[in-house]
């Protein structure tokens, strides 16, 4: 079941995500030994105008692990970063390229690009989705024994972040609970969550949202780009934290967090150290997941 590009969440079908969830095991247990190497001879571009070192790891030894060559790309070293049209650039390099993964701030940037690239194209993070993280979370998840169909996952922090805003159309997509528990200024737009059309509740009563939950989720509380608005999240969001106060009204539920994670903040350092092993399976699982994004687009 092949996709021609890896642009959100929103995008794929049920199926097309259990497609990349299922293959990304495949891609991690035959690790070193594939049979198959569908990126040779071809070479991908990643333009990355936001800062990374799981994506960028992870998508560069994955492209390579498939056989291909990579071209790193900052925005200052590509005519971008003076001012030329999305558009334009992207026509240049579909003609001389064979894919592009793109982290960047606008999501219309990486739907632009791939509209006039004519390339596969792979949303590596924009300020409204994340989806290969969310992918490989679901791999993660799975691979540590909990049912998706039946799952129970709760958001804590930034509801209104490109990671709570991906799990929204996770949760609608694959059809399991999502809770988002997060001050009322920080919740997602109504609109949004009633599109969804998932099963999603939002709610400010953290200790209610975590009863029952099989997995407690949470990202940084001052995304990039949001630097200026530090002192105001962090005195809104304080009250939001995975601690062990926390977890003692869920005691079953896995820990996971997309990193990078500022302990203190939105979780303790104790619970962060005591649910590593899973942290960082999280963290290793975006190269297998990625692998199969690459071999599901690669033409």
């Amino acid at each position: 079941m092949r996709v021609k590009h890896l642009l959100s969440i929103e995008a794929l079908s049920r199926a097309e995500i259990e497609n990349i969830v299922t293959l990304a095991g495949e891609m991690k247990a035959t690790r070193g030994r594939h049979a198959a190497h569908p990126l040779r001879h071809k070479c991908w571009a990643m333009m990355f105008a936001k800062s990374s070192t799981r994506t960028r790891i992870s998508f560069e030894v994955g492209i390579r692990e498939l056989g291909g060559d990579v071209i790193f790309l900052a925005a200052d070293d590509i005519q971008l970063g003076r001012g030329e049209p999305i558009k334009d650039t992207a026509r240049v390099m579909g003609r001389m390229l064979h894919g592009a993964v793109i982290r960047t701030f606008a999501q219309s940037d990486v739907e632009d690009f791939a509209e006039f690239s004519g390339i596969p194209t792979i949303n590596a993070l924009t300020d409204e989705e994340h989806p290969c993280q969310i992918l490989a979370d679901l791999f993660t998840i799975r691979e540590m024994g909990r049912d998706l169909d039946s799952l129970k996952l709760v958001f804590i922090g930034d509801g209104d972040c490109n990671m709570a805003r991906s799990w929204i159309w996770a949760a609608a997509r694959w059809g399991f609970e999502l809770r988002i528990a997060a001050p009322k200024s920080f919740q997602p737009p109504a609109d949004l969550v009633a599109r969804s059309g998932g099963n999603i509740v939002v709610t400010d009563d953290l200790a209610a949202a975590v009863q029952g939950a099989d997995v407690l989720y949470t990202d940084v509380w001052v995304s990039m780009g949001k630097e200026d608005e530090a002192a105001y999240r962090l005195a809104q969001l304080q009250g939001y934290q995975i601690n062990r106060d926390l977890l003692a009204l869920a005691p079953d539920a896995l820990v996971m967090h997309c990193l990078p994670a500022y302990r203190g903040k939105e979780i303790s350092e104790e619970v962060l150290e005591e649910h590593a092993g899973t942290i960082f399976q999280q963290a290793e699982n975006r190269l297998h997941a990625q692998k199969a994004i690459l071999s599901l687009v690669a033409v």
